[in-house]
């Protein structure tokens, strides 16, 4: 969309939020020329960092084509952050309600008025113990293959070092380098015109991913794991080792009991 269009509140936005980015980070930015210069289209975005939304904005800003992110509801609620949300035009998502597919809608409807949506596949930040993109959720593959829209993969690296995962303090020296890389469209022609199955959806969002990932394997110069990790996966193989302690746990209670008892 062009400048003119940004309006008053992504403008504010950028005011605030740009000056201390600009001292925090460097930058190393590539791809640009992968953003559309018209037309709704989606980005799919890695997530490594509560810093990267606002650094992968500013990105995105520098092209012309302002992204509306998908967030929590809460966030539009109350106050200035509320009002700054709903006047940049982000997408609320009612997680747990019976609202949640308005999300879609809304970021249908964004895409079709020739806007961006940008996601996070990956709904939160990722798990990955090396930093790499983990499973996805089906969204983005959801409205992409409703509105037939481009699907930009966007790799990002750097905020993660600045502000890793679940830290609390920054890292701030010295100073790190947020690097972007976008790349072509992700094809996904295949996928139109069928049943939109669980099955296809999730299929869909693997390619979308795998895009995504392979940006990133050229930013850091190294291959990611095989198999994505799957924090739901993860969480299974712990129940079950955490059983299977206990259970060596009380066998081990009962022979010393019975050894005492002879």
């Amino acid at each position: 969309m062009p400048r003119r269009r940004i309006g008053f509140w992504y403008r504010l936005a950028a005011v605030i939020c740009k000056p201390p980015l600009v001292v925090l980070i460097k930058r190393d930015w590539r791809g640009m020329e992968n953003i559309p210069a018209d037309g709704g289209f989606i980005t799919a975005v890695n997530h490594n960092s509560h810093v990267d939304p606002f650094a992968y904005a500013h990105y995105q800003y520098n092209t012309g084509r302002v992204p509306r992110f998908l967030a929590k509801s809460g966030l539009f609620k109350k106050g200035f952050v509320g009002a700054a949300m709903r006047g940049t035009g982000q997408i609320p998502v009612y997680r747990e309600s019976t609202d949640a597919l308005s999300a879609f809608r809304a970021a249908i409807d964004a895409v079709e008025r020739g806007e961006c949506v940008a996601f996070y596949p990956e709904g939160t930040l990722t798990r990955d113990p090396d930093g790499w993109p983990m499973t996805a959720k089906t969204g983005a593959a959801r409205v992409a293959l409703q509105t037939k829209c481009p699907v930009i993969p966007v790799a990002q690296w750097g905020c993660n070092e600045l502000l890793p995962p679940y830290a609390k303090k920054p890292n701030l020296l010295p100073r790190k380098t947020h690097q972007v890389l976008a790349g072509p469209p992700v094809d996904l022609s295949r996928f139109y015109d069928k049943e939109m199955t669980t099955e296809l959806l999730k299929e869909a969002t693997e390619v979308i991913m795998a895009a995504v990932t392979r940006q990133l394997e050229e930013i850091r110069g190294e291959k990611a794991p095989e198999t994505p990790y799957d924090p739901r996966r993860e969480r299974i193989e712990q129940r079950r080792r955490t059983q299977a302690q206990a259970q060596a746990q009380a066998q081990a209670q009962a022979q010393q009991a019975e050894g005492q008892s002879t």
